[in-house]
């Protein structure tokens, strides 16, 4: 078997780590370019029209500094998830913070300037070599600059954000390389673990280590939940401020135009996932009966069943996932054995390690890096798939104009979610023993539960705490109860200990550069459900209509994508209902599985 590193190299991007002079070559390299930029933008007098041959240099600098922008963050993100107390990486990530501040505020002035542009002047110039392959893109920003406050302010907001807004987000960062937890082994050891070591514990087989690392968990997170709330405040006040100076009433109005989706499209998706909910709780139910308990605890959705008590080594898991991702499509096999091969994944179990896991793109240098935590769990392995799904959809992008490959959260995540399908539904099929078919069954409906529950509980908690915040601050009692209480409504009430601090402990939550973390797992789990039963159907031949359409997700609404390369329509019910029903015929298998 093939001896794949466990370490990601970061030094054939920039090599010496936080300490890399090439990388700070780069930045400032970039800070000459956004001064250029801002200078020349700033040249055009009051009122002024801007010609064709501005409109297109303009575009050209702004998407050789966007390239660079996005790989340089990657960089700081990186460096400092695998060291989270590496001093120089967050002097790094202050400064790259800084620079984009000051290039978000060049955009701002770039769309006033878009905004100038007459109707006709703008139509003809986007049927240009220059504008027409990132025409969407384009349009897209001319359009949100008549929603926006003028640029000087725009401006002002983003560079006061560095060390307010973005600040806070950093600051729970600060939070959680402090955090250790203590765990006591069956020889009566006592050990610290990070954060990120002790997350694994929580889907443990043993009900009584699950049990106790749950109670420690939470024991930790309420320590620090009172600057986590502190933190949580501070980064939904900004946002609230900034919405009502540009007199945006909805919550939800930058997340779904994020998302290039509408509100019709979200409720639709909701109400199918709401309808289908009494399916899964049966299955809820009945793993509960399998465990002996009455009703499964939050500790209790992802424990293990069957014979995933097995430790499944890293190579082991790279041979798997290669080979299931090879019936699909070959390309895609070959991408993950060069990610392997190449150093791309950063999965060491150690400490100092940020907790979780994410992937994330390199575009200057055409490369990905995957994060995470391995400790040879099932979930570990589809964490692995989920992420190369990730790597592959950039990988099929790379040779597209730096604004085209802007493609929002939800269609990301369909690329990952597909890419666990394929493993989990080989895995399965693949499977001759019932222990082994149970615990792949149990596997894939956790992921059901998990977009269709504990995702809409951050959806619904997120919503209410919003509306709290309106009022004035909002305490951590009155976190806890938010929280609680949406879990209960999107378990259906099927959990009988819940997580109070989940808002505390869940980073998502914290991230400023993405509002309502949450919707576009669900959104992107039910896509790709959609589009792999079509994949199913159609067999390798569709693996070229898969990358087309990967390759338009960043230049038109999910809508006209899904129109485009589906034929269904997102705004109406039937297509959720039909991805719904698909991926929870696993519970009625599940269950004649498990009758006694």
């Amino acid at each position: 078997m093939t001896h794949y590193p466990m370490t990601w190299d970061l030094d054939v991007i920039y090599p010496g780590g936080s300490s890399s002079a090439a990388f700070l070559e780069e930045l400032a390299g970039m800070e000459r370019d956004i001064a250029a930029l801002t200078g020349e933008l700033a040249a055009l007098a009051p009122n002024a029209v801007p010609d064709a041959g501005q409109l297109s240099a303009w575009t050209a600098a702004v998407q050789s500094i966007l390239l660079r922008i996005r790989q340089s963050d990657s960089f700081v993100s990186c460096l400092q998830a695998q060291q989270m107390k590496d001093a120089a990486a967050s002097g790094l990530n202050d400064r790259v913070k800084t620079m984009s501040a000051k290039f978000n505020a060049a955009l701002t002035s770039f769309d006033e300037k878009l905004l100038r542009t007459d109707d006709a002047a703008w139509q003809s110039w986007l049927q240009s070599s220059d504008a027409a392959p990132v025409a969407f893109a384009l349009n897209e920003r001319r359009e949100a600059a008549r929603e926006k406050l003028p640029p000087e302010q725009e401006a002002l907001a983003g560079e006061l954000a560095v060390d307010g807004y973005h600040g806070w987000g950093d600051f729970y960062n600060t939070i959680v390389s402090r955090m250790r937890f203590e765990v006591t082994e069956e020889n009566g050891e006592t050990k610290g673990l990070s954060a990120g070591q002790m997350f694994n514990r929580l889907s443990n087989s043993n009900r009584a280590v699950r049990e106790a690392a749950f109670k420690e968990w939470e024991r930790g997170w309420g320590e620090q939940a009172d600057l986590c709330a502190d933190t949580l405040n501070r980064i939904s006040g900004f946002r609230l401020k900034l919405y009502g100076k540009r007199g945006w009433d909805a919550i939800l109005k930058e997340p779904l135009d994020m998302n290039r989706m509408s509100e019709a499209t979200l409720n639709a998706m909701w109400s199918a996932v709401t309808e289908g909910k009494p399916k899964l709780v049966r299955y809820l139910e009945r793993k509960a009966k399998l465990l002996g308990l009455d009703k499964l605890a939050w500790y209790d959705v992802h424990a293990p069943l069957g014979s995933t008590d097995k430790k499944i080594s890293y190579d082991e898991a790279a041979a798997l996932i290669k080979e299931q991702f090879g019936a699909f499509s070959p390309d895609l096999a070959d991408f993950t054995e060069m990610a392997f091969k190449d150093a791309w994944i950063e999965a060491e179990d150690r400490s100092g390690k940020r907790p979780g896991g994410f992937c994330t793109a390199f575009p200057k240098s055409e490369q990905t890096r995957i994060f995470m935590t391995y400790s040879g769990t099932p979930d570990n392995v589809s964490t692995l798939a989920h992420e190369l799904g990730h790597a592959y959809h950039q990988h099929v992008m790379n040779d597209l104009p730096p604004l085209a490959q802007e493609y929002a959260m939800n269609v990301a995540e369909t690329a990952s979610t597909f890419a666990e399908m394929i493993v989990a539904d080989s895995a399965l099929e693949a499977a001759t023993e019932r222990d082994e078919k149970l615990a792949l069954l149990d596997e894939k409906l956790q992921n059901a539960a998990a977009f269709f529950m504990n995702i809409h509980a951050r959806f619904l908690f997120e919503n209410r705490f919003y509306e709290k915040r309106r009022e004035g601050m909002v305490s951590q009692e009155e976190l806890n109860k938010l929280m609680e209480e949406a879990q209960k409504e999107a378990f259906s009430g099927a959990l009988g200990e819940l997580h109070p601090h989940f808002w505390a402990a869940k980073l998502h939550f914290y991230l400023t550069d993405v509002p309502f973390y949450n919707f576009p797992y669900t959104f992107g789990y039910l896509f790709s459900g959609g589009i792999y039963a079509i994949a199913k159907k159609e067999g390798s031949s569709f693996a070229d209509r898969y990358v087309a359409l990967l390759r338009d997700t960043g230049l038109m609404t999910v809508e006209d994508l899904a129109e485009k390369h589906l034929g269904v329509r997102l705004d109406e019910p039937g297509f959720w209902r039909e991805a719904v029903a698909l991926l929870l015929e696993d519970v009625d298998a599940f269950v004649a599985l498990t009758e006694a």
